[in-house]
């Protein structure tokens, strides 16, 4: 008799066990078992092969050995990941003695539907449902004395506040969450819109100091004794507790980097800087993601776009060399078939099935018309059931399919592929929405969910009864670019395009280019802002694939992806170029405050008024004696609920220079929370150090500032001492906002979105950061989002590959579901050019006689 091994689970984080052969985790790609070697006993004693006797395909063989595989490469890029701090390390957190105080890893594999406990919100000791939860942010970041990780890990605030919310959502009571932060920094885009959403739901957000993580005695609930700001000493009772830990690279990615010889930082992160953020220490090899520094998943994907691009840009001349044509099956002819309609009902653990009466829904959709196969999935998006779906299809010799699952507008084309080879007309699919329209907007109605997912599939199949084979047709592509801005990030965006061998048409609408870095003194790293700008102007300059356009605007664009005609206007005269893709890099500006005495008196100015001063050495520097500066001016707040997300930085950064300036200069720092994410956390330490004196505010307490000669009296409360303090100050620096140019003209042209912020609204955050819903076009840069100079690098080398996907080709497919004119019907009435939002009709006239019409309306394919 053979003892079943039971080892912790590496995808469940030690929750639940596996056995020695396994498949690593859910969706596995690809999804098959592998066999840990150093578990299996027959590869410990050289004896048992029972899983071997037992495989009906004869698919194991215990005789393969590892082999060296060498490749001829031009360039590496590395991704190699991360690793989660481990807080067993230290007893401080009582992680190891306390079954109910986990890590945040660890919390996400309870809430999952994959996860040990099937997405049900438990407790692991008991079970049970909590119904208080305590989370710990910075376990293992912003920690020097202990761990030796001081930077900030960037995720863990925007991690913990999603799981107080979708624990609650999971929750079948009311359920009281708590967080204990040092500073909450959520300054991604929409980030600080989410924290107020979860602190308007309920979630406490307590700005604190752990002091003592202990047992109940005669329960499993978890004591946690704290200091409040005020120095208050409280003790709150748990059921469960969640360590917010955080990032760091683990040493076997160290050792590797060690034998390539790329440098790494102090935290075993690369060493990159502000104008090459993918460049390592070695020519030819690249980095992405965690390994360049802490960051969450849309800067990650930017990352691994950017990446691609400045590899692809050194092995342009060998493109398409090496290409290789997918061979699909052949299209099946059901036109006189009647209709065999499949339906995959998707369960999507707790996201549909923790409200859907999925197996109830699954047996209605069998009695509807001419549906012959029937059946829930557990993810239905999963590589093993699209290869899954592919057979049965060919099986049950259906000829129609409706998965009724999430939304079509990031799933369509998933399923539609799992069609073609399948052997099916892409467009005999239909998608039933019962995740964003049905669970989640009727979360605490099950019932009536159940019923409307039942009406989304019943539609969807009798819309499916009549689907009928559709033809898509191949356009040429024009092999140009057009970038629009002239910053940083359109500069970066032309010259990467022009690299990988593509013309481009650069247009800025002032007379120089270089934007707002014009105006910045020094990066976060101290590298001179100026003398690169003037270095890509120059690049610009140089470069004989770019069409530089100063003083010009955008008139009109035309045409679709692949095939674009823009008209280009300045003073002289308009001319109309022709481009494949267009990079919209349009940049931000600075709020100019009305709060403050700003504009009013000389000692009050702003962030790029600072850095002037800075940049020309301005003796009023030397006879400064008290700085002081006042963090979130404009941002925060109701006109502009975002963090602009580089102040604080640019605020911490130019405190330091004035104390290198001068070590006894006073200077304070007004906030409501220092948000030196990442490696910038280092800059923070170093102002403390150098005696750069921090005090937080509230926004129901800003602080007050009133003239006295030429000084200004900021007044403000200490949330700490809880009285007033007041400083002059011969300069005061307001960090005031970044805020979007609001360019509806711009949005309105290209068919592109702004969010309610007025920021470029790309086609989804995590996985198509810099595109846009609308084919052939992109963004990047603070167009999108404030941010910094290396992310707005970043951004634009990512928008220049995505558009080179594009431009790579020869022809486009375009078509499939799109309107028809009826040639011998259309009387002329111009209904469809009026009702078209997208103004796609159009009806030629016949200029020889008034109002003779040439012809019927005429719609292009592409566009429509």
């Amino acid at each position: 008799t053979q003892t079943v091994i039971k080892i912790p689970s590496e995808y469940d984080a030690g929750l639940k066990g596996r056995k020695p052969i396994y498949v690593p985790y859910a969706q596995a790609v690809p999804n098959m078992p592998a066999i840990d070697r150093t578990k299996c006993v027959h590869f410990k004693t050289d004896g048992c092969k029972i899983c071997a006797d037992f495989c009906p395909v004869g698919a194991i063989d215990h005789s393969q050995q590892d082999e060296i595989v060498e490749l001829d490469v031009g360039y590496i890029v590395l991704a190699p990941g991360f690793d989660v701090f481990d807080p067993s390390r230290f007893d401080t957190y009582a992680y190891t003695q306390l079954p109910n105080v986990v890590t945040s890893l660890e919390f996400e594999r309870i809430l999952s539907a994959t996860g040990p406990f099937s997405g049900h919100l438990v407790r692991p000791s008991d079970h049970k449902e909590p119904q208080k939860i305590g989370w710990l942010q910075c376990v293992g970041s912003r920690d020097l004395n202990r761990c030796d990780n001081a930077y900030c890990s960037s995720v863990c605030c925007m991690y913990a506040i999603k799981q107080t919310v979708i624990a609650t959502e999971h929750s079948q009571n009311p359920l009281d969450c708590a967080v204990f932060y040092m500073d909450m920094r959520t300054h991604g885009k929409d980030f600080d819109k989410y924290y107020g959403n979860a602190e308007k739901q309920g979630v406490r957000f307590v700005r604190s100091r752990i002091h003592t993580i202990s047992p109940v005695p005669g329960t499993d609930d978890v004591a946690v004794r704290y200091i409040e700001e005020d120095g208050t000493v409280k003790e709150e009772v748990f059921d469960m507790f969640v360590l917010s830990v955080g990032l760091e690279i683990n040493q076997d990615i160290a050792d590797l980097s060690k034998r390539i010889g790329i440098d790494l930082d102090e935290y075993r992160f690369t060493k990159t800087d502000s104008f090459h953020p993918v460049g390592t220490s070695v020519e030819g090899i690249y980095a992405c993601g965690v390994f360049t520094g802490p960051k969450d998943i849309p800067q990650s994907v930017m990352e691994a776009s950017a990446s691609a691009c400045a590899a692809t840009e050194h092995l342009a001349s060998a493109r398409n060399t090496c290409t290789k044509i997918l061979e699909l099956p052949p299209e099946r002819d059901v036109s006189s078939e009647p209709p065999k309609i499949g339906v995959f009902v998707c369960n999507c653990g707790i996201n549909i099935g923790g409200v859907v009466k999925v197996p109830e829904v699954v047996q209605y959709a069998k009695t509807l018309p001419n549906v012959v196969y029937v059946e829930e999935n557990l993810f239905s998006c999963s590589q093993d059931t699209q290869d899954k779906m592919s057979d049965i299809i060919n099986q049950q010799g259906l000829n129609r399919v409706v998965v009724a699952a999430c939304t079509p507008k990031t799933h369509e084309p998933l399923f539609q592929e799992t069609l073609i080879n399948a052997g099916l007309n892409k467009y005999l699919f239909e998608m039933a929405n019962i995740r964003n329209h049905d669970s989640w907007v009727h979360a605490n109605d099950p019932d009536a969910a159940t019923e409307k997912a039942k009406d989304l599939i019943r539609m969807a199949v009798a819309k499916t009864n009549l689907l009928a084979p559709l033809k898509q047709t191949d356009l040429p592509v024009s092999h140009s670019a057009l970038v629009i801005g002239g910053g940083i990030a359109g500069m970066t965006a032309a010259v990467s395009l022009a690299h990988q061998g593509y013309p481009v048409d650069l247009v800025e609408k002032s007379d120089a280019l270089g934007g707002n870095a014009l105006m910045l003194s020094k990066t976060a790293q101290n590298e001179d802002v100026g003398a690169f700008v003037e270095e890509l102007i120059q690049t610009v300059n140089s470069e004989d694939r770019i069409t530089l356009h100063t003083e010009t605007t955008i008139g009109n664009v035309e045409g679709f992806v692949g095939n674009f005609k823009t008209a280009l206007r300045n003073q002289q005269a308009t001319q109309t170029i022709e481009h494949g893709v267009a990079v919209i890099a349009t940049g931000a500006k600075e709020y100019k405050p009305v709060e403050y005495l700003y504009g009013k008196h000389d000692a009050v100015m702003t962030h790029l008024e600072l850095d002037e001063l800075f940049k020309k050495s301005d003796p009023r520097l030397d006879q400064t004696e008290n700085v002081v500066f006042i963090q979130c001016v404009g941002s925060r707040d109701k006109e502009r609920p975002y963090c602009s997300k580089v102040c604080c930085t640019h605020s911490v950064k130019s405190a330091i220079d004035f104390k290198k300036k001068n070590p006894n200069v006073n200077v304070a720092i007004l906030y409501r929370d220092i948000r030196t994410y990442g490696k910038k956390e280092d800059l923070y330490r170093q102002a403390r150090e150098a005696g750069v004196l921090f005090f937080s505010y509230s926004v129901d307490q800003k602080p007050e500032v009133t003239a006295d000669g030429d000084q200004v009296v900021v007044e403000f409360t200490d949330r700490i001492l809880k009285r007033k303090l007041a400083v002059k100050a011969d300069i005061l620096c307001l960090a005031s906002a970044i805020e979007s140019h609001w360019d509806h003209s711009m949005a309105q042209i290209f068919k592109v979105p702004l969010d309610s912020d007025g920021w470029l609204l790309e086609a989804h955050q995590k996985l198509r950061p810099v595109d846009f819903a609308n084919d052939g076009i992109f963004l990047c840069g603070m167009a999108h989002y404030p941010k910094p100079i290396e992310e707005s690098i970043a951004q634009a080398q990512a928008a220049a590959a995505r558009a080179a996907t594009i431009l790579t080709r020869d022809t486009l497919e375009v078509g499939g579901i799109v309107a028809q004119v009826r040639t011998d019907d259309c009387v002329g009435c111009l209904t469809c050019v009026r009702t078209c939002p997208f103004g796609v009709p159009q009806i030629k006239f016949d200029l020889t006689g008034v109002g003779n019409i040439a012809g019927a309306a005429f719609i292009e394919t592409a566009i429509c």
